[in-house]
């Protein structure tokens, strides 16, 4: 891990009890305030990139930013996996399970091209319900998941088993 990454993961705070009791929130908004942070995890995110990838798919709302620096860092293009109700022309949905309740992620028409390389991006990765549902929308959609990556890893929740026999990684895992 170099220096800058260092820095940059030492820049995500805790808070206690959000959003409900119990949960412990890792709040990345000092680290993407900082510019040179930023770009720290951009070039972390992308750095054993296949070089045959051409598309960050960027899961909402903190995975879009994320994706979004590094496919700006490595020169690739974004497609955004919504919130349902977000877009104006749905190629696909998938609903799933939350560490707390349910959601629908939907994949924008028109955005992934048929047997190309992606690389799925969030920012956390949880209980891996939405790293697997934006995967599923992929696969559906006749592209291929190349690896996903998020940020951070909360071991203890085990998402890394919905997303088994995937190139997964984290930049840091607590």
């Amino acid at each position: 891990m170099t220096e800058a990454l260092t820095r940059a993961l030492a820049l995500i705070r805790e808070v206690p009890d959000f959003p409900e009791p119990g949960v412990l929130f890792r709040d990345l908004t000092p680290m993407l305030a900082d510019g040179p942070a930023l770009r720290a995890v951009a070039e972390a995110l992308g750095a054993d990139l296949d070089p045959e990838v051409t598309t960050v798919v960027a899961v909402e709302a903190r995975g879009f930013l994320f994706g979004a620096a590094l496919a700006a860092v490595h020169g690739l293009g974004v497609v955004p996996v919504r919130k349902a109700g977000k877009l104006p022309l749905v190629a696909d949905r998938q609903t799933y399970e939350l560490e707390y309740g349910t959601a629908t992620l939907e994949l924008p028409d028109g955005g992934l091209r048929l047997a190309e390389k992606v690389i799925v991006v969030d920012d956390v990765l949880a209980t891996g319900g939405t790293l697997a549902a934006a995967c599923d929308l992929v696969e559906r959609a006749g592209a291929r998941v190349a690896a996903t990556r998020v940020v951070v890893e909360i071991a203890a929740l085990a998402g890394r088993e919905r997303l088994s026999g995937r190139d997964t990684g984290a930049l840091l895992t607590v």
